[in-house]
């Protein structure tokens, strides 16, 4: 009997094991379950609201927002005071984590929630000065413009003091451990001198030009100072100082923040009236830089998007104009050399007389550190930027001058154009759009069509032309105001039929006005000419399809050349394998093609082959050197002396050099059969939430799609620019749009990757497979359904 109970016991043991084990795994289970509902149900209180009643007493009147199936807030205020008091709380519903980081990283303020990270950029940005440009700026201002800021800080301010008192804040606050600080109109202007840092001015390449003559012989170094070639098209047919080894602690911007547009009249539509189309290429990240949004009011009825923090409509139309930008990109940066006295520190030289710097007190507080003293010197040129170099010089230094750091009054043009109800009306309105200058086109429902390249452009003087830093102390280097308003570029319903801007250069050289050195390659330009001249039909689809077209002019041109070349060159089997693949190429950088992968590839390695004497951090300042490729090629193409080129042993020995690097990188990576390679494999688009980076938790929540591939890139009209390391695409169109003025009302638009920066809202990245594909959703002004959600005053 004791031999049975001694036999049972282990069971009945091991069944308390058992239930013990399935009893913690279910409360363990149940707590993460819990657990995880809790933090779900906590993450998703701080989604959009899109539906309901919110009291918002600060309101004289009822506001509507009908939020169509896209996203797109519809805003219908009585009156402007409520209309940009309802834009400013929806967009901080949508933005607010975006508008913080916006606002801290242009006015230098990163450290105080990053910590000692950050220190180096806030550096960067406090020496430059946005916030204090910001800050003479909105003293400028008309009295209704600061009442628009601050009807629209007053909205973003009661959408925070609700989250914080009803704990609704985004996660991203309490991942970080802080809370947003009230909202100004100072921020909302700090934010729009941002985008004209963003959009650059090309001190950098001075830079690399100075540093080229100090290291190279005359006729080698001034072979890389951009020059746009003459036959493609355009728009409107010292004392020594050592520029150091590289500025790796200054921001400099993409060289070609760039952008396509386009209007059309009607002589060459279906619609017999005008098509226009624009797409922004900038930053490409999660949330968009854009927020589209429609406002109504008793004075407004306006379409398109805007800046996460700045009020009012930058880039769309209302129910009788349309209009869209690229960057200009004129010379809108100057290095000065300064020299300091010797015994006296911030004191310059400027024509006989040493002259007191003015040094501003900029200290930074920095996260779990002490205050940082830090101050600022600016010359009567302006800041002091040569500390952010490895090296700076104690006795020269350089300084920047920048249109930016002026008070302007972009603004005002905002709500002007908003406004706006035909060109005349418009142009005046642009007459307040300085920073960043900026290349409009403009279409009206009545048939006109027009374009001005438009904001303050520099006249320098004759024969000086913005390639070097210039000398401080003479006033022969000061500029000599700004190109005449009624004189910048412009056009008006040409007779060709449409106006198109890429980036490519402007003007002939027959225009009395410098702009700029550097142009972007004019691939983008070429490829929309070819296509907008071969057709007197064009329709909306039309325009979609030209903003997703992916021919490559760039390889057109090369292609043949450099297979040429090779015909009469001893070559492996890979590489003729590689000869006959690209024989069969019809020039589009399709995602599923082949030739597209090894093209760029061995173009960067054709770069990196003739530019191998060049440092590596020094490249960084080697802006928009494309085009100077582009041209160093053809000139030895036609026999031409090209001393970079032939330093690297000759174009045959370059091509077939670069040729062999590429194809044994790829193989590298993507195998050793050539047919299986294709250029998506490599060129793949993730749009990256700025927090996704720091562990793989927050990867899964803020960026839990895998990269899509794509295709388009930096050359063709669907703009996909990429990190060469790693092939994901990072620039390109952050926004596209057309619309045709028949139906002025309607608007055709693509944000990607969508609008919410809300990871768990449907909006979050619901427009990522459209940017891939081209996948237009379509808004009206007289949107009448969708979720509606009522700002109530009482």
């Amino acid at each position: 009997m004791e031999e049975r109970v001694f036999d049972k016991q282990p069971h009945r043991q091991e069944r308390k094991k058992k239930k013990f084990a399935f009893i913690t795994s279910g409360i363990l289970l149940l707590t993460i379950g819990s657990l995880i509902l809790f933090v779900n149900a906590f993450i998703g209180r701080s989604v959009e609201q899109v539906n309901g009643t919110i009291n918002l007493p600060i309101l004289k009147e009822q506001v509507q927002v009908i939020t169509d199936e896209n996203g797109v807030p519809h805003i219908k205020a009585a009156n402007d005071h409520d209309l940009y008091v309802a834009q400013g709380y929806v967009q901080a519903q949508y933005r607010l984590f975006q508008m913080e980081m916006s606002r801290r990283q242009a006015s230098g303020t990163l450290s105080e929630v990053v910590g000692e990270a950050a220190i180096d950029q806030d550096k960067y940005f406090r020496t430059l000065g946005l916030r204090r440009a910001a800050t003479k700026s909105y003293d400028i201002y008309s009295e209704q413009a600061k009442q628009v800021l601050q009807y629209f800080s007053d909205g973003v301010n009661a959408y925070v003091g609700e989250a914080i008192r009803t704990n609704r804040l985004p996660i991203e606050f309490t991942l970080m451990g802080i809370k947003p600080e009230a909202w100004t109109p100072i921020d909302s202007l700090t934010i729009g001198k941002y985008m004209a840092f963003d959009l650059g001015g090309h001190w950098e390449r001075q830079a690399f030009n100075y540093y080229l003559l100090q290291n190279y012989p005359e006729n080698k170094a001034y072979e890389l100072f951009p020059d746009y070639p003459e036959e493609k098209p355009v728009i409107m047919e010292e004392p020594y100082v050592s520029i150091p080894e590289s500025f790796d602690k200054a921001i400099i911007p993409p060289a070609f923040n760039g952008s396509n547009n386009w209007v059309v009249s009607g002589d060459k539509t279906a619609s017999g009236l005008p098509l226009l189309a624009d797409d922004p290429h900038l930053e490409l990240a999660t949330p968009s830089i854009w927020l589209q949004m429609q406002l109504e009011s008793d004075t407004n009825h306006v379409s398109g998007v805007i800046f996460a923090g700045v009020p009012g409509i930058i880039l769309g139309h209302n129910d009788t104009i349309a209009w869209g930008v690229t960057n200009t990109g004129p010379d809108v940066q100057q290095l000065y050399l300064e020299k300091q006295h010797p015994e006296r520190e911030n004191q310059f030289y400027y024509e006989g007389k040493w002259e007191k710097a003015t040094v501003i007190e900029e200290p930074i507080k920095v996260k779990n550190e002490e205050t940082l003293d830090y101050h600022v010197v600016e010359t009567r040129h302006g800041p002091i930027i040569s500390e952010f170099a490895e090296e700076s010089g104690k006795d020269t230094m350089l300084s920047l001058r920048w249109t930016a750091l002026e008070p302007t009054t972009e603004l005002e043009a905002i709500l002007e154009i908003n406004r706006a109800s035909d060109w005349s009306s418009f142009e005046k309105g642009l007459e307040k759009f300085l920073v960043p200058a900026q290349n409009f086109v403009f279409a009206q429902k009545n048939g006109t069509i027009a374009y001005k390249a438009n904001g303050n452009i520099p006249i320098y003087q004759d024969g000086t032309d913005a390639l070097l830093p210039l000398p401080g102390w003479e006033k022969e280097s000061e500029w000599k105001g700004y190109i005449p308003f009624e004189q910048l570029p412009r056009i008006v319903n040409p007779a060709k039929g449409y106006i198109a801007t890429a980036n490519n250069k402007i003007t002939t050289e027959d225009y009395p006005y410098h702009i700029s050195n550097v142009w972007a390659q004019p691939y983008r330009y070429e490829r929309i000419a070819e296509v907008l001249e071969s057709s007197n039909a064009l329709t909306v689809r039309d325009m979609q399809d030209l903003q997703m077209d992916t021919k490559n002019m760039q390889a057109e041109e090369f292609v043949p050349v450099f297979l040429s070349i090779l015909r009469n060159m001893n070559i492996s089997e890979k590489e003729k394998q590689a000869v006959n693949v690209m024989k069969k190429w019809d020039y589009h950088d399709e995602a599923t093609a082949v030739q597209p992968l090894i093209f760029h590839h061995w173009m960067n390695e054709l770069e990196a082959i003739i530019y191998q004497d060049i440092p590596d951090n020094m490249m960084d300042l080697f802006g928009s050197r494309g085009q100077t490729t582009d041209e160093l090629i053809r000139k030895s193409v036609e026999g031409k002396d090209a001393i970079w080129v032939e330093n690297a042993g000759g174009l045959q020995q370059v091509v077939k050099d670069a040729l062999t690097n590429s194809l044994n990188k790829l193989e590298n990576d993507f195998g050793k059969k050539m047919n299986d390679w294709q250029w998506g494999d490599y060129h793949q688009v993730s749009f990256r939430h700025p927090l996704s980076e720091i562990n793989p938790v927050l990867e899964f929540f803020f960026n839990n799609e895998a990269p899509l591939p794509v295709g388009g890139s930096k050359v063709t009209p669907m703009a996909a620019a990429y990190k060469t390391e790693t092939g994901i695409v990072n620039h390109g169109a952050s926004w596209r749009f057309v619309v045709d003025m028949e139906e002025p009302k309607k608007g055709y638009h693509i944000v990607g990757p969508g609008q919410s920066g809300h990871f768990k809202s449907d909006w979050y990245h619901d427009q990522l497979t459209d940017w891939v594909h081209g996948s237009y959703h379509e808004t009206t002004l007289s949107q009448s359904q969708g979720n509606l959600l009522i700002f109530q005053p009482e």
